[in-house]
C-alpha cells in the first residue's frame, strides 16, 4: 500500500503564518486592555504578552526583508531573473 505523504510546508509560509497568528492576538490583547475591565495583575500578564507578541513580529519581519535583499541580489544563485518587459 502506497502511503501518501503530507505536504510540507515551506519555513516562510510558517513564519508568515506566525505573523499573522501574532498580529492577531497582539490586536485582541490591545482591545481587552482598551476596555479597561482587566486587573492590574492581568494588565500586566497581557502587557508582557504583548511585548512578547511584539518582539515575535519584529523578527519575522526582519527575516522576510532578509529573504527580500537574498532574492534580489544578483550574487545569489537562487536570486530570481529580473523581469524585461517585451518592447512590442
Amino acid at each position: 500500500m502506497a502511503k501518501k505523504t503530507q505536504p510540507q510546508i515551506e519555513p516562510a509560509t510558517s513564519v508568515v503564518a506566525q505573523f499573522e497568528q501574532s498580529i492577531d492576538e497582539l490586536e485582541r490583547l490591545v482591545q481587552r486592555m482598551e476596555q479597561g475591565e482587566l486587573s492590574l495583575d492581568d494588565s500586566l500578564q497581557a502587557y508582557e504578552r504583548g511585548v512578547a507578541l511584539y518582539r515575535q513580529c519584529q523578527n519575522a519581519l526582519q527575516q522576510a526583508e532578509l529573504r527580500v535583499k537574498l532574492l534580489g541580489d544578483p550574487g545569489n544563485p537562487d536570486a530570481a531573473a529580473p523581469f524585461v518587459a517585451d518592447s512590442d
